[in-house]
């Protein structure tokens, strides 16, 4: 948007970039705010996206997973919050999502027994079942096929991956429908 200004002897109209004041909120203004309603509990966030338009996503998860009534909590909290005379926003809340990457350790524990597809940081791909997990690695375990020590044929051999969760670059849960 722009307005006109006045002649400028020599120069002809002018225009200028019209600001509009605006007051926007920030994503760890949101984050303190859902630590503050949710603290230590069950349900944690695992994403927040606030666009320059005052448009605030935000992704939940929890230990034994994530409820309506969970959301609603989150987003009735943040509407109290923000007050709406003074900041113009919209607000989703939801869940994190099956089909999302996970994005923090705390989320693995409940999926152990789950079959996982893993990007790691050199752009390998991995998949296989979620053994075990701790705050540094976890654990996978995969078949392959390989040949017979005597004879011929192929053998399915059980086989497993220890991967640092610093290598990780993108972890999906395996789906089966």
């Amino acid at each position: 948007m722009y307005r006109k200004i006045k002649k400028v002897e020599g120069k002809g109209d002018k225009k200028v970039p019209y600001f509009i004041a605006k007051k926007l909120i920030t994503k760890d203004y949101i984050l303190k705010l859902l630590n503050q309603h949710l603290g230590d509990g069950n349900v944690f966030v695992t994403g927040v996206r606030v666009s320059s338009s005052n448009e605030i996503n935000v992704f939940l998860d929890g230990d034994t997973g994530v409820t309506i009534a969970d959301c609603v909590a989150a987003s009735r909290f943040l509407e109290k919050n923000l007050d709406s005379e003074k900041n113009d926003f919209s607000l989703d809340v939801s869940s994190h999502g099956a089909t999302t990457p996970l994005v923090m350790p705390r989320q693995y524990t409940k999926h152990l027994g789950r079959d996982f597809q893993i990007k790691l940081n050199d752009d390998t791909k991995l998949e296989g079942k979620l053994l075990e997990f701790n705050a540094n690695e976890l654990k996978l375990e995969y078949s392959v096929k390989e040949d017979k020590p005597i004879g011929k044929g192929k053998v399915l051999v059980t086989k497993y991956h220890i991967i640092q969760y610093n290598q990780i670059k993108e972890s999906k849960i395996k789906l089966k429908f």
